[in-house]
């Protein structure tokens, strides 16, 4: 029972609405943290950011710090940042070198990249106690399950559930297309990232990816602006304005084209918005690039890849990808009104390096804490958590386009571009995780 609503649990989601305390409620977020983030397969990192043995991540699912390392063997280990002995962190920074072994800066225990213990001080004082030398108690707990998909390391914190391209479906487009555009056909990953922490729940940011309405309203000012710099950089050169600037004033696009794009929903949350931003222009750079890509997959290979009309990807509940721009932001939820994101940027191997510039641009003109796209983004998650804490109303609409997109084999598209689908989707898969036993 919502501590809010006074609804249960299987009523707060109706077919084309939602009740406000999905959003609000402590209670409701915690069943989230233990029935969707600590059962199914998060996002961890990417295997390049721990090239060597002895490279560690730290990172959460959930509520549970993790560390991702490369083991001797070659392996990548995740296991819980907890020392068994007085559960102290292992490691507290970002990332690092751990060398051989991992040592617990409290009171020395050490353990092999695998978790397995290696030495404890004072070990004869353990003898004829119930921490024996068989114990698994005395090594670093690994995640259950954990499993790499061209690259892109995921962990679940569940034993048991389907694998995790089972999981994925529909969504592994999202690693297939950045991959692919790879003329060596790997990405990786650039080694830091953005965070940034928004005072709204994890969802509103999901839902705002793919909705396909708000950024000619929200970011139409940054767009007219951009806009208005292209027609004088015509003007004065008779040259078209660098690209970059096209990543801006693309939020001019009005509605009614917006309205042409199409969005298609899997299974479990998945979502997927095609068109959008065509990265093909006839530039040097890009011609240089094709002929790379016809040298490493052929004539025919290149032109399949470079077709792919995918503009963004929703793998949920954890990642928002945007495979041509070669980026993603992961979703770490902190508290009801609290989500932290990192948006990760990667190269192209092989690519060359005016491509890895060309979406470095979109990174910082779009995604970065410091453009206004951005600040338009995170102003309007914060006023409608804001407003839905209030008592102006008790539902969020998702009405446009109810009951009217087709679905077939349990994938749904979108009858318009500008249709509710994908926020549907997604909380037809939060009923089923939540429901789940």
């Amino acid at each position: 029972m919502s501590q809010n609503s006074g609804l249960p649990l299987d009523r707060l989601v109706e077919p084309d609405r939602v009740h406000r305390t999905c959003y609000t409620d402590p209670e409701i977020f915690e069943q989230e943290l233990e029935k969707i983030f600590h059962k199914t397969w998060i996002y961890v990192g990417h295997e390049s950011q721990v090239k060597n043995p002895g490279d560690y991540a730290t990172t959460q699912i959930g509520k549970q710090p993790m560390i991702m390392v490369r083991g001797k063997d070659g392996q990548v280990n995740v296991l819980y940042n907890r020392c068994p002995h007085r559960g102290a962190m292992l490691c507290n920074e970002h990332m690092g070198h751990a060398g051989k072994t991992f040592m617990c800066s409290y009171h020395g225990w050490q353990f092999h990249l695998d978790g397995q213990v290696y030495g404890i001080p004072s070990e004869e004082g353990y003898e004829q106690t119930r921490l024996c030398a068989e114990d698994p108690a005395k090594n670093i707990k690994p995640a259950p399950r954990v499993e790499n998909y061209r690259g892109f390391v995921f962990a679940s914190l569940a034993e048991d559930g389907p694998d995790l391209e089972s999981h994925l479906g529909g969504a592994k487009q999202a690693f297939d297309d950045m991959c692919d555009r790879a003329p060596e056909g790997e990405v990786e990953v650039v080694p830091n990232c953005f965070r940034m922490i928004q005072k709204s729940n994890w969802k509103i940011f999901l839902e705002n990816q793919l909705d396909a309405l708000h950024p000619s309203v929200t970011h139409g000012s940054t767009g007219h602006a951009a806009a208005e710099v292209e027609k004088e950089i015509k003007s004065k050169t008779g040259e078209d304005a660098p690209l970059s600037y096209h990543y801006l004033s693309a939020f001019t696009t009005p509605i009614h084209k917006w309205d042409s794009m199409e969005t298609v929903g899997y299974p479990q949350g998945h979502c997927l918005l095609q068109g959008y931003m065509g990265l093909r222009p006839q530039d040097p750079d890009t011609l240089e690039y094709e002929a790379v890509m016809r040298e490493h997959y052929g004539a025919e290979r290149t032109e399949e890849i470079l077709s792919v009309n995918i503009h963004h990807v929703l793998v949920y509940p954890c990642l928002s990808v945007q495979s041509p721009l070669q980026q993603l932001r992961a979703v770490r939820p902190l508290a009801p009104d609290r989500t932290l994101t990192e948006i990760w940027h990667f190269r192209l191997k092989g690519a060359p390096e005016a491509i890895y510039r060309r979406a470095l641009d979109y990174y910082y003109l779009v995604n970065s804490p410091s453009t206004m796209v951005n600040a338009d983004d995170l102003y309007n998650f914060w006023r409608c958590h804001q407003g839905l804490r209030s008592e102006g109303g008790e539902w969020v609409s998702f009405h446009r386009n109810a009951g009217q997109d087709p679905t077939e084999n349990g994938v749904t598209t979108s009858v318009t571009g500008l249709s509710e689908m994908p926020m549907r989707n997604m909380f037809s898969a939060w009923t089923d995780f939540m429901a789940a036993r």
